[in-house]
C-alpha cells in the first residue's frame, strides 16, 4: 500500500509540475473561466484528454510515437496554424475589448469553446510529449505501481483545470472593465503567438 501511495503521490507531483505553466491551453481555460462560458465542458475535456493520453503513455504508446516521428510533425504543423489563427483573433479582441457582460449567444459560444478546446488539446504536440512520452517514461520506473502513478498524474490534471476554470470567476469584478480584457487578451494573444511560432519552427 505504501509503495502504491508513493507512486500516486509522485504521479500527482510530476503531473502538476508539467501542467502548471503558462501555455496555450491554460490561457484558454483561464479566459473561459473568467467569462463563465462552457467552463464545465472545457475543464472536462482538458482533464479527460490528459487522462486518456497519460493512460496511453503508461500503456506503452510512447514507443510507437517515437518510432513514427512523421505523425508528430504533421500534428505540429496543424497545431501551429491553429494557434497562430487563435492569436490573431485574440489580438483583434484587444482592439474591440468589451465588458464581462457582453458576448454572443450562449449556444454558439459553448459550441465554439468546445471545438476550440478540443483543437487546443489534441493539436498541441507538447501535450503528447508531456503526457505520452515524459509521464509514460517516468511511470515505467515504478514497475507494478505505474498505474497508480498514472492515476496520480490524471488527478493532478483534474485538480488544476478545475481550479483554473472555476476559480477564475473570482476575478470577475476586475474584468467588468474593458481595459482588463485588453490585458488578458493581450496575454492570450502573446502566449498563442509564441506557442504557434515555436511549433512552426519545430515543424
Amino acid at each position: 500500500m505504501g509503495s502504491a501511495l508513493t507512486a500516486a503521490a509522485a504521479g500527482f507531483g510530476t503531473g502538476m509540475s508539467l501542467i502548471v505553466a503558462i501555455g496555450a491551453q491554460n490561457a484558454f481555460v483561464l479566459r473561459q473561466g473568467v467569462r463563465r462560458e462552457a467552463v464545465l465542458p472545457v475543464v472536462a475535456i482538458c482533464a479527460a484528454s490528459d487522462a486518456v493520453l497519460i493512460a496511453c503513455g503508461v500503456g506503452g504508446l510512447g514507443a510507437v510515437v517515437t518510432a513514427w516521428p512523421a505523425a508528430l510533425t504533421a500534428v505540429r504543423a496543424v497545431g501551429a496554424a491553429f494557434l497562430l489563427c487563435y492569436a490573431l483573433l485574440a489580438a483583434r479582441r484587444v482592439l474591440r475589448a468589451a465588458s464581462l457582460d457582453s458576448g454572443g449567444p450562449a449556444v454558439h459560444s459553448r459550441r465554439r469553446a468546445v471545438l476550440s478546446c478540443l483543437a487546443m488539446t489534441w493539436l498541441n504536440p507538447h501535450v503528447y510529449l508531456d503526457t505520452v512520452l515524459l509521464l509514460g517514461a517516468v511511470a515505467a520506473g515504478y514497475g507494478a505501481h505505474r498505474w497508480q502513478f498514472a492515476i496520480g498524474a490524471a488527478l493532478a490534471s483534474l485538480c488544476w483545470f478545475a481550479a483554473l476554470g472555476f476559480g477564475a470567476r473570482l476575478l470577475a469584478g476586475f474584468f467588468r472593465r474593458a481595459s482588463s480584457w485588453r490585458v488578458l487578451d493581450g496575454v492570450v494573444a502573446t502566449t498563442m503567438l509564441l506557442a504557434g511560432v515555436s511549433l512552426a519552427a519545430g515543424a
